[in-house]
């Protein structure tokens, strides 16, 4: 079995479902190490030559791939261009595919496309042939020293190009130990299912980007500002205690838990519903009395 990056858990109303976190991606780029031309030596942090420990000028950094270790193959920026001038330059349709049938685990990194002045006219008979057959196209592209697979998608008004993961670039969950098909097996029953439906239902709702943060990097952010407002720059400070994890729900629970959580859910929404009229009733009272 791989290596976990993190055990942790899943939170589900009151549930906590202990996971293990496995990286579903494995990397396939070309890796170029910055070398100083003079004795071609790698170049470091703050452009540093690791042997002779003396900083390197940019006009003296080159690049090179590593055949062999320690042995370097030059790559200039004609070479790069060279290997596919077409492809680099080009952003070539292979394919048209109905959306819904690419797994998104194929999905990485987003791109916006806009045209030239003399590409508008073909570029919104593009769009418009995407959007009216609902399909996205499949292509190449090479960016930097790779090549890509992405998918050419319609937004709005705009064109986005989707970087793919190539199929080789996911590892296999072959040998991930994960529960099978057989609820009775399990010891799963129809009651905590329903239960565990019950819950979904009342957590459904349209989906609005913005109304997500990230509130790691807010609460890290916060911690800086903080920190330097105080005038802590440049201070190795004592790290806080870490959170006493929270505990593992023991599974013979699962079926009251999802219960509390239903319950728990469906409180909540009746204290808003509670809160909100009491609003409406004191503003309208005001009115009342003016």
């Amino acid at each position: 079995m791989p290596r976990s990056i993190w055990n942790g858990s899943i939170s589900f109303g009151l549930v906590q479902i202990p996971v293990g976190l496995y990286p579903a991606e494995q990397p396939d780029e070309l890796s170029l190490t910055m070398l100083d031309r003079h004795d071609m030596a790698p170049v470091g942090y703050d452009r540093i030559n690791k042997q002779t420990g003396e900083k390197v000028d940019w006009n003296d950094i080159v690049k090179g791939y590593e055949y062999s270790r320690g042995q370097y193959v030059v790559l200039t920026d004609a070479d790069l261009k060279a290997a596919n001038v077409e492809a680099t330059q080009t952003i070539d349709i292979v394919a048209f595919v109905p959306l819904d049938q690419i797994d998104p685990m194929y999905f990485d990194k987003p791109y916006y496309l806009a045209p030239l002045k003399q590409g508008r006219k073909a570029y919104a008979v593009l769009r418009e042939t995407l959007r009216e057959s609902n399909m996205v196209a499949v292509a190449k592209v090479v960016i930097r020293t790779r090549q890509h697979l992405a998918a050419l998608r319609v937004q709005e008004e705009r064109l986005v190009l989707q970087l793919l993961r190539f199929a080789h670039e996911l590892r296999s969950p072959d040998e991930l130990e994960v529960p099978g098909k057989s609820m009775k097996a399990l010891g799963v029953t129809g009651q905590e299912i329903s239960m565990a439906k019950q819950l979904v239902a009342g957590m459904v709702t349209d989906w609005k980007p913005s109304q997500y943060h990230d509130e790691y990097r807010d609460d890290l952010m916060a911690r800086i500002e903080s920190k330097a407002k105080a005038g802590e720059i440049n201070v190795v400070s004592k790290t806080p205690s870490p959170k006493a994890p929270r505990r593992h729900a023991k599974v013979i629970d699962l079926a009251d838990l999802l219960k509390r959580s239903v319950e728990e859910r469906r409180g909540s929404g009746r204290q808003r519903a509670k809160s909100a009229h009491g609003h409406r009733t004191k503003k309208h009272g005001h009115r009342r009395s003016a």
